[in-house]
């Protein structure tokens, strides 16, 4: 397989003074390489990287927009950077084609990726790549020329996927997983083709959040976007590096840089879509309670299979009791049996006993943190 072709730019990529801001991050759990690469560079080489961005770029925002836009940049900069370490996402050597619809959260993935490739002590080329559905009213001309404007090696493709969508779909239902199976079919073998190794998406963690309410809702299933995923046929890699960070980030984001964003008209013009549905439920519980999303992707990491009831996850049919000689009795003052006869014809005591101590639990949590707390038992039903 041959590598990618990459043209050489004539037009220096444009970047704004703050896309070289490097103020130290250090995020946990990195070695020195990966520090380096997905981490906000050591203070010690921030006077020289400003004094390369003044060197190239003209600063025309004012002072108040250019911190305002520094302090966003940088947000998204080390999520995109700890997404990408934590997962792995991309590694020295890596062609990464970025597909880019000509919305604001492409726009931002593949501004804040090369934004990463100027500082990162490791090699990985970036490719653009739009794909070109031949939708009724799709300005062609707008991405083509931005992407060439900022000197960014990429590829048009021309697929009249939007035909075949409208064929197949039945009226009234939604376009969206056809359209989406057709572009990623067309994406993938693009991506093999040209010899890229990573392939990468636009979806952030709002997207990701919406997916699993979307499968839980209307799926009956627990499943979500994952942050990387091996295509079925195990011939390419789909990367996310946008899952930790939030949409109206990238709202906030595509606004202050003015990208030339394209509607979708295919999807957009739907109305009743589910996921519009989620996205809104999802926004005013944003607004309600702020910290209720991060608790739900936090949760999408924090899996405990034995607590759910996926079978194939988990080996409930062999769950066996494992019990030794030593008994804990019942700490309380009194234990009242009924139907005495009924207990005793089933061979359970009568008379059961109690205790106000029990020594074998007492030294058992000896050293626990939690040795204060009032002893609780969950029963296996």
């Amino acid at each position: 397989m041959t590598a990618a072709t990459l043209f050489t730019p004539s037009i220096t990529p444009q970047f704004d003074k703050a896309s070289i801001d490097t103020d130290v991050n250090h995020h946990d759990k990195t070695t020195d390489i990966e520090q380096m690469l997905y981490d906000d560079v050591d203070d010690r080489n921030d006077d020289f990287m400003d004094e390369q961005a003044d060197n190239i770029l003209a600063d025309t925002q004012s002072l108040t927009e250019s911190v305002h836009f520094r302090k966003l940049q940088k947000k998204l900069r080390r999520q995109v950077s700890w997404a990408i370490r934590d997962f792995n996402m991309i590694e020295d050597g890596d062609v990464v084609m970025v597909c880019v619809s000509g919305g604001k959260d492409s726009y931002t993935l593949l501004d804040i990726l090369l934004l990463l490739k100027r500082i990162a002590p490791i090699h990985f080329d970036i490719v653009a790549v739009n794909l070109d559905q031949k939708q009724p009213g799709y300005p062609e001309e707008v991405l083509p020329a931005y992407l060439n404007e900022q000197g960014i090696a990429h590829y048009i493709l021309e697929k009249d996927t939007y035909s075949i969508v409208k064929s197949v779909v039945p009226e009234g239902k939604t376009y969206c997983s056809a359209c989406s199976r057709l572009r990623r079919g067309s994406l993938y073998g693009f991506a093999k083709q040209i010899g890229a190794t990573k392939i990468a998406l636009g979806h952030h963690r709002d997207d990701m959040l919406a997916t699993f309410f979307l499968n839980l809702f209307h799926g009956g299933a627990l499943k979500s976007m994952p942050p990387k995923l091996l295509s079925d046929d195990k011939q390419n890699m789909l990367i996310r590096p946008l899952a930790y960070v939030e949409e109206k980030d990238i709202i906030e984001y595509a606004s202050l840089k003015e990208f030339p964003i394209i509607p979708c008209n295919l999807c957009g013009s739907q109305t009743n879509l589910q996921r519009a549905i989620i996205n809104d439920m999802l926004r005013e519980w944003d607004d309600a309670h702020p910290q209720r999303l991060a608790s739900i992707f936090k949760a999408m990491q924090n899996v405990a299979p034995s607590q759910l009831a996926d079978r194939e996850l988990f080996d409930f049919e062999t769950l066996s009791l494992d019990r030794d000689d030593n008994e804990r009795l019942f700490e309380g003052d009194n234990i009242q049996a009924g139907q005495i006869e009924s207990l005793a014809e089933i061979g359970l005591p009568v008379s059961p006993e109690t205790q106000i101590f029990n020594p074998d639990f007492a030294n058992a949590e000896k050293g626990s943190h939690t040795s204060k707390k009032i002893p609780t038992i969950n029963p296996v039903i």
